[in-house]
């Protein structure tokens, strides 16, 4: 991978619709476009995306994020994954253990095929540069377009905190220098996610126009739109870590099967697929649907009037199979810690070439490159 930042060609550096401003449907009209571009020329594209380390990653964010990331991969696209380890410090269980939720974090994604000498996975605390980048960037953004993005406003509500920390405040304009660092072009996000990925563009745009002296020095980034249903969690509500509802991919077969056993359904006898109605049996059908490559009617049509007992049964042992060969691979990796270690000294060396070469050129743009 080269470790120079690399702009995206004319058609897909070209700023698409605003998803606040256009509604979801342009940005799914854009998605189209996107595909087709990364299907014809997957090397003009460089992807950021991430997660924090707060625990071991579980189904939803598997069949939500980490399969499209391997997607991508594969198809050829250039893969930045940070480990966002600045952004948990708001969380002091999670802060006291970073080292742990870190190692666990590189585990789930070389065990489900994210290759380190194809992509490149680093932590925010390993990157000066990309964090040096968070000064000029809240300089470009008002107190009330950060007040009132609807994603901090959910991260608050669960925060569970009787304040909000200046770090979890400025959440957005630190992914936005997650972004832009590297000078990513593509950002697979759900829909929740959008206003995020608008600020980003506004920074972008905001600094082209007072700094960039006719040049572009950073691109607008597209939203790649994931097409996965949400997975609800076994309690029937979202599917998070924080709410102990996820089945993790590292979990036993055996603590799979007991967490899907208690998971909630209905009294109706008949499985039928009918998310507006019966979201926690269709979620359970969606579930074991991605698991066997099938639709969630042709699961449910199979089971019919066996019930809930024969869903969830129908659940488990479709998880369990799907998830057995990452299983193995975690395991083998899990054997060999100096390995896990290595890819993030790589990834972070990678990384932080990158941000020094965007730090460098943000200097020069700004006159105050001494």
């Amino acid at each position: 991978m080269n470790a120079t930042p690399q702009t995206a060609g004319p058609d897909a550096s070209a700023p698409g619709p605003s998803a606040d401003s256009l509604g979801i449907s342009a940005a799914q009209a854009r998605n189209a476009v996107l595909e087709e571009l990364i299907a014809k020329d997957p090397k003009q594209f460089r992807v950021l995306t991430g997660d924090r380390p707060t625990g071991r990653l579980h189904l939803g964010h598997y069949f939500g994020t980490l399969h499209n990331r391997v997607r991508l991969q594969d198809l050829g696209v250039e893969l930045f994954v940070i480990i966002a380890d600045y952004q948990v410090l708001t969380d002091r269980d999670v802060a006291d253990n970073l080292t742990e939720h870190v190692e666990e974090l590189v585990l789930d994604y070389l065990a489900i095929g994210v290759d380190p000498a194809r992509s490149t996975i680093f932590t925010h605390s390993a990157i000066p540069a990309l964090n040096q980048l968070m000064l000029p960037f809240l300089s470009l953004v008002s107190v009330a377009e950060l007040n009132r993005n609807p994603t901090v406003k959910d991260e608050i509500a669960h925060s569970r905190q009787s304040a909000v920390s200046g770090l979890m405040f400025t959440y957005p304009v630190h992914q936005a220098a997650d972004i832009l660092f590297c000078k990513a072009n593509l950002v697979p996000v759900g829909q929740d996610q959008l206003p995020h990925l608008e600020l980003t563009r506004t920074i972008a745009r905001r600094f082209n126009d007072r700094y960039g002296k006719g040049g572009a020095v950073f691109p607008q980034p597209d939203a790649l739109l994931s097409s996965a249903p949400l997975l609800l969690g076994t309690d029937g509500t979202k599917m998070s870590k924080s709410r102990g509802n996820s089945i993790a991919l590292a979990a036993s077969a055996d603590e799979t099967a007991r967490l899907l056993k208690g998971a909630k359904t209905d009294s109706e006898r008949h499985i039928t697929y009918d998310p507006a109605t019966r979201p926690e049996v269709s979620s359970l059908l969606l579930l074991a649907a991605l698991c066997q490559g099938r639709t969630p009617q042709e699961v449910a049509d199979e089971i019919g009037s066996a019930g809930a007992a024969a869903l969830k049964k129908t659940v488990t042992e479709s998880v369990n199979e799907y998830l057995a060969p990452i299983r193995a691979r975690r395991a083998e990796y899990a054997q060999d810690r100096d390995l896990l270690r290595q890819t993030l000294r790589e990834g972070n060396e990678r990384a932080r070439a990158a941000a020094d070469a965007t730090l460098t050129e943000v200097r020069a743009a700004m006159n105050s490159h001494y």
